[in-house]
């Protein structure tokens, strides 16, 4: 159950009552404890950067690490610094994050996709206040616009040679160009959903990273009593899904200060995108970061038959070709899986995910002739990991994601697979196994772009080695839009009914495929409480949706058979991973927890 432990300790002083707060806020909740643990209350990894972020914002300064490693409000506010004279101070020269970037691992990503990129996007829809006008929103814009380095990227594009990436002055983009109003007045329901799709594909059309035109904004204005909708649509080259949680904020808080008559003070962030780059070029060539080459290339010459009929062909399986269905895990389920389950493992809600897809897959692979007892996978993380030293980039905004490949071994026996389902030994040993397969990748696997792409001695031996099939992202959390009278100039505008489950996007047509399956699930708050919803997208050619539902349906039946075999009194426990003692085996481990009783 998402709530705090009725049984914890109030805060005891300031600090405390403040990290109370903040964990309140980024999970939703009305009350915590000092002893609460941020990942057992529903927390992830993505969340926990809103959480610094907003910790340095209110005087504390924290970083991702910290909340990982010592997790309860207690033990954080024992160790945040009280002032930032400890932290990386904000940039002092104003133009640091102006002018020509190197390209990031996942801009080099991109590139080699082929085919069209233009309309490649990210895009929400939240509700805006009722007493927005055309001035007050399009001075808010441009306040972001100005504030964030990233959105006035421009690229250069040739054939044949690496893209040119430039970030151009404040100014250098005019949000009067990039916002459109549409009247929606007296317009409701399936009415209103009609009107904005069809008003969506002019912003797509919109996006041109070559000239400068990243970002795009509709103003569906439902009158001045009635809140309107917002769509927000940015080149997915400048945002991601931690952006959003900066961008979002800020624009109400500058709308706000616009609609008092003050000029918008926004927070800057510690490092700009164009430094974080510069340091990332750098970094692929320690020998920190070339000791990984080995746990890459021999992951990646494992053997991983086909999933399809046939291999995937970029140029013919493009976006055009692809076929998609969600599923919803329904609330009584998302609920442990999130919270008394990752608990009981020491693990996060992505180590628990994956085993159940882990099982899955492996299963599904059985059932049609391929008695493969691993399958490899690309994750995508959010990539705000400590690559650089010192580098804060909580409160920088750009497409920071992660890319890199994993082996998803569940470790099930040949001749418990039959009975998997029902069998809590099998289910719980897996889920130990692949935590230890995951927490086995340096850095959760950021490293791996840098090498692929940014280091000019390993990039070609990786380039040269088999890619995985599958993609899966876990975006996190996000808030289920609905119907408010009105809101409120000062707060986080929230998503819009029509947003359901938060970040949406887009491709162009021709843009090429790169897997037979990719995998997008978000946990999504509603009045009821969180559920996991699910996006499968594939190339209509390699498979039936027939077959692709029963792979997801699988995945939903593995989450579900983890979420009653936790109730056992067996479940959980700790793996090696857990403990900075080497040496000690899962076996040892199971060993002394049945020795102590835990």
């Amino acid at each position: 159950d998402l709530t705090s432990n009725p049984t914890g300790r109030a805060p005891r002083d300031e600090r405390e009552e403040l990290l109370c707060g903040l964990f309140a806020e980024v999970l939703g909740l009305d009350t915590i404890s000092i002893d609460d643990s941020f990942f057992n209350l529903g927390g992830d990894s993505i969340v926990s950067i809103q959480l610094v972020s907003r910790a340095r914002a209110a005087g504390l300064v924290l970083t991702p690490r910290d909340v990982f490693q010592h997790r309860t409000v207690e033990a954080l506010a024992s160790i945040a610094q009280s002032t930032p004279t400890t932290a990386p101070a904000a940039p002092t020269d104003p133009d640091e994050g102006i002018g020509e970037l190197p390209a990031t691992p996942i801009v080099h990503w991109l590139a080699e996709t082929g085919g069209p990129i233009d309309g490649y996007n990210q895009a929400m829809v939240v509700q805006a206040p009722a007493h927005a006008t055309p001035d007050s929103l399009t001075r808010a814009l441009q306040t972001v616009l100005d504030h964030h380095d990233v959105l006035r990227l421009r690229t250069t594009r040739r054939p044949g040679r690496p893209w040119a990436l430039t970030i151009r002055p404040k100014g250098a983009v005019d949000a009067h160009t990039i916002l459109r109003r549409v009247d929606t007045a007296g317009i409701h329901g399936d009415d209103l959903r009609t009107l904005m799709a069809a008003e969506t594909p002019a912003a797509q059309r919109a996006l041109d990273p070559d000239n400068g035109v990243m970002f795009q904004a509709i103003w569906f204005d439902a009158g001045p009593t009635t809140p309107g909708r917002l769509l927000l649509m940015a080149h997915h080259l400048v945002v991601d899904g931690v952006s959003w949680r900066i961008l979002l904020p800020d624009l109400a808080a500058a709308h706000h200060s616009v609609v008092q008559g003050r000029t918008p003070q926004l927070p800057s962030p510690t490092m700009t995108l164009r430094t974080w780059a510069k340091a990332l070029v750098e970094a692929a060539t320690t020998p920190r970061r070339t000791a990984e080459l080995d746990v890459w290339t021999g992951l990646l010459q494992s053997d991983d038959p086909h999933l399809g009929s046939r291999p995937l062909d970029p140029a013919t399986d493009t976006a055009d070709t692809t076929r998609s269905l969600s599923l919803t895990l329904p609330t009584h389920l998302t609920n442990p899986l999130l919270t008394t389950i990752p608990a009981a493992f020491h693990a996060g809600v992505n180590d628990i995910l994956l085993t159940a897809f882990a099982l899955a897959l492996t299963h599904w692979r059985r059932a049609r002739g391929q008695h493969h007892p691993h399958t490899l996978i690309d994750l995508e993380g959010h990539g705000r990991e400590e690559l650089v030293p010192n580098a804060d980039i909580s409160r920088t905004v750009g497409w920071f994601t992660s890319v890199f490949p994993v082996t998803l071994d569940p470790g099930v026996a040949p001749g418990d697979w039959d009975g998997v389902w029902e069998n809590a030994s099998a289910v719980n040993r897996a889920i130990k196994t692949v935590k230890e397969q995951l927490r086995a990748y340096p850095d959760n696997g950021a490293g791996y772009g840098l090498l692929r792409y940014l280091n000019p001695e390993t990039a070609p031996r990786l380039a040269a080695l088999p890619a995985p099939q599958i993609s899966f992202n876990y975006l996190g959390r996000f808030e289920r839009g609905q119907e408010t009278a009105e809101v409120a100039s000062d707060s986080v505008w929230p998503p819009a009914p029509e947003a359901d489950s938060g970040v949406s996007g887009g491709s162009d047509g021709g843009m090429g495929l790169r897997y037979a399956f990719v995998v997008s699930a978000a946990t999504v708050d509603g009045p009821e409480g969180p559920s996991l919803e699910a996006d499968w997208s594939w190339p209509q050619e390699l498979f039936g949706e027939d077959e692709v539902r029963e792979l997801a349906q699988t995945w939903f039946r593995a989450l579900e058979a983890i979420a009653a075999h936790a109730q056992g009194a067996d479940t959980g426990g700790h793996t090696p991973s857990d403990f900075t003692l080497g040496g000690l085996s899962q076996d040892d481990i199971d060993e002394f927890e049945d020795e102590l009783g835990l």
